[in-house]
């Protein structure tokens, strides 16, 4: 495909468009939720669980509508975009991609701590430490980012980025030491992420048995909320994926190319934006409940919807007791 050449007609252009923007609107909405009820709340502030999974749910919205966005802007621009600003956009993109299961890792090493080593978590995991830990992640996230457009500088001249073309990153980071780059830094990272899920539950695992009463439970829990960021790291990975999944398909059918691009785009794109922090959310009882609270346009009051006036039987008790009082 040349840099000049429209992948679809309008019609099919606009419909897919429509879809893609549809979908982003809906999921950056029922995410923006979870935000909502995070900054309403200050019991959700003070613990450096809901902090990460707050990061999570805005980093996702963050990647979320600039891939989005850049969907859109190469429908638009027939003959290609500018190299520099498309190189702008895949930064903000692979930065977010990099975060999500590094911020995984973390939530699951948070749980091990709190359950395994209870005494030592008020001083570990801090809200402090965790907001400095964010910085880590995105700060590490974004030199690997970065370092992209430094193989671009080495290896290609300064007009380069003058130039318009279809803003993929394929065609963009083209040259084989974008690709070395790519391949190392993802199997290191998939493998840290790996063994740091793996070895945090087979540890929960063994303090779930060795626990009794409601230190058992509470393990038990940790145990499955590790197992659960497994799942969401999987999901995740589906962006890892989607350009090995892309070329095999496209071999398999080439005369369908134009069909196979954007449904593999929402599939491992758009779609784990919502699932990934929808599940983890909906699963925790103090979101849910406040997620019940906010869809039946209830207030939940301060703090987790602690209740502000006292119930019938609560004001019977102290008018009870004053009358005794009097009878004596």
């Amino acid at each position: 495909m040349n840099s000049t050449s429209r992948p679809d007609g309008f019609r099919d252009a606009f419909i897919k468009n429509f879809i893609a923007v549809f979908l982003c609107v809906t999921i950056n909405t029922i995410n923006g939720s979870f935000i909502y009820i995070y900054f309403r709340s200050e019991v959700f502030k003070k613990d450096p669980r809901y902090v990460l999974y707050i990061h999570l749910v805005i980093n996702d919205i963050i990647m979320l509508t600039s891939s989005v966005l850049l969907q859109v802007i190469t429908y638009l621009a027939v003959g290609g975009i500018n190299v520099a600003l498309c190189c702008t956009i895949l930064v903000v993109m692979v930065t977010t991609n990099k975060n999500s299961p590094v911020n995984l890792a973390c939530m699951a090493v948070e749980r091990y701590i709190a359950v395994c080593r209870p005494l030592h978590h008020h001083q570990l995991c801090t809200v402090g430490r965790t907001y400095c830990l964010i910085g880590l992640i995105w700060g590490a996230s974004f030199i690997d980012a970065f370092a992209d457009i430094i193989i671009i500088f080495v290896t290609r001249p300064l007009s380069f980025f003058s130039v318009s073309m279809m803003c993929f990153s394929n065609a963009i980071y083209s040259v084989r030491q974008h690709k070395d780059k790519t391949t190392v830094v993802q199997v290191v990272l998939v493998s840290m992420v790996f063994l740091t899920l793996v070895i945090t539950y087979l540890k929960v695992l063994f303090a779930a048995r060795k626990a009794s009463g409601d230190d058992q439970v509470s393990a038990r829990k940790a145990r499955n909320t590790i197992l659960l960021h497994g799942v969401q790291l999987l999901i995740c990975m589906l962006s890892y994926a989607s350009p090995i999944l892309t070329m095999h398909l496209i071999q398999t059918f080439p005369t369908n190319f134009r069909n196979i691009i954007f449904p593999c785009f929402i599939l491992t794109n758009v779609l784990p934006r919502l699932l990934s922090p929808l599940i983890y959310g909906v699963r925790d009882q103090k979101f849910s409940h406040q997620l019940r609270l906010l869809f039946s346009c209830r207030s939940s009051g301060p703090g987790e919807g602690e209740r502000l006036k006292p119930t019938a039987g609560e004001r019977v008790r102290p008018m009870k007791g004053k009358r005794e009082r009097h009878r004596q």
